[in-house]
């Protein structure tokens, strides 16, 4: 019984850890809402155990380095609230492994599912493509008048630094948009919009913007893209 106990006792102090992280570390609430997308597309792509299994560990691993980071910051800061240039570097070593694990789930989900996505990103291409141009043009109106709507709430930021919504995002979702119609190729529509999410990615890391604002940019950008490319090629 004290056996069983002691077990449960020490499931209940790993399962406080996990609770811990996923409230006071923003990065492990990210991965997690990546990990439930990447869960949601293995169903709907209907991947066979051997990929399932690898995405798993794949998830495991940045979980894992994520909450070993957040645990030697911790630690660090106990030791030393002061700066302290040998801390700084086992807080960028332990960053740089998550780093590491990050980069190498990105790999693995391409490689995965990029057969999937090869097919639905030219169908998505040629639905773009011929889109009618007077409805691209409503909802980009529609998508502006909102975003004039909030910035008369909350009135602060530009266009480009800060406030609603994101300008980068919107510059970057809207070239994304250009270069896919432009290259009409699955592999460069995936990179572009890769480098359109990471540039997202970068202005909430930077706590530059909120993740409402960086999506209601990438929004805007993408209509603006298509507006763009389809009244180059009237």
């Amino acid at each position: 019984m004290k056996f069983i106990n002691d077990l449960i006792k020490s499931f209940n102090y790993a399962v406080n850890g996990i609770i811990y992280s996923l409230k006071h570390e923003r990065n492990m609430k990210v991965h997690l809402i990546i990990s439930i997308i990447v869960l949601l597309f293995g169903t709907f792509f209907s991947l066979d155990k051997l990929e399932l299994l690898i995405l798993f560990i794949t998830m495991t691993l940045v979980f894992f380095t994520e909450m070993i980071n957040t645990a030697i910051e911790g630690l660090s800061d106990l030791v030393s609230e002061e700066y302290h240039p040998m801390i700084k570097i086992i807080k960028d070593i332990a960053a740089g492994a998550v780093l590491i694990t990050a980069l190498n789930a990105i790999v693995v989900g391409y490689i995965i599912f990029f057969k999937d996505i090869q097919p639905l990103t030219l169908d998505l291409l040629q639905h773009i493509q011929q889109t009618p141009i007077h409805l691209t043009f409503i909802s980009l109106i529609l998508i502006i008048l909102i975003v004039i709507g909030i910035k008369s709430q909350f009135n602060k930021g530009t266009p480009l630094q800060g406030g609603m919504p994101s300008g980068h995002s919107a510059l970057a979702f809207g070239l994304m948009i250009i270069i896919s119609n432009l290259a009409n190729d699955a592999l460069i529509t995936t990179l572009a919009l890769l480098m359109a999410v990471l540039i997202a990615q970068s202005r909430i890391e930077g706590e530059i913007h909120t993740p409402l604002e960086v999506i209601s940019g990438a929004i805007i950008g993408s209509l603006v893209g298509i507006l763009v490319f389809q009244l180059v090629n009237l």
